[in-house]
């Protein structure tokens, strides 16, 4: 087994146990990016708890932000969030949400929930990020199946 299929299968895990401890959440969405998210971070994007605050760095964006335990998992497995935190999971007065917010979590690059308006924000920031800044780094988006029929998806 490599190293990228033990943090992606430690990131399953730790989905489970976040939606199992909250009674709540979205269990099959996340756990079918499992693998991607895991080979994003682990293998091609440049984030790392050295560069998260600033913008020579990879952006991810989770369009389906109801998949939030699978983002908060490969952040915890990234060394950004504890496993303690990940407990908290959608309770009251935690950082971590249903949906992902960007001024709670650091490593969370847009705010999510709304289907559709991630993949917008992603190409903002990649537009931003070419002409404004002059930054070469990427931004990565994963979007849902059924925000894919959105309107906003067709125009981004």
């Amino acid at each position: 087994m490599t190293d990228i299929e033990k943090h992606a299968r430690h990131v399953r895990q730790n989905i489970i146990k976040m939606v199992y401890a909250a009674q709540s959440g979205h269990p099959g969405g996340s756990l079918s990016g499992a693998d991607l998210l895991t080979d994003l971070y682990f293998r091609e994007m440049d984030i790392n708890k050295d560069n998260v605050d600033t913008i020579e760095r990879d952006r991810f964006v989770l369009s389906k932000g109801h998949a939030s335990p699978l983002l908060y998992a490969v952040l915890c497995e990234k060394g950004f969030l504890s496993e303690d935190q990940l407990q908290g999971f959608r309770q009251v007065d935690s950082k971590l949400q249903g949906h992902p917010n960007m001024n709670y979590v650091s490593g969370v690059d847009m705010s999510t929930g709304s289907l559709g308006q991630g993949i917008s924000a992603a190409v903002g920031m990649a537009i931003a990020n070419k002409h404004i800044d002059k930054n070469e780094h990427r931004i990565y988006c994963l979007l849902g199946d059924g925000e894919s029929e959105e309107g906003q998806v067709w125009e981004a």
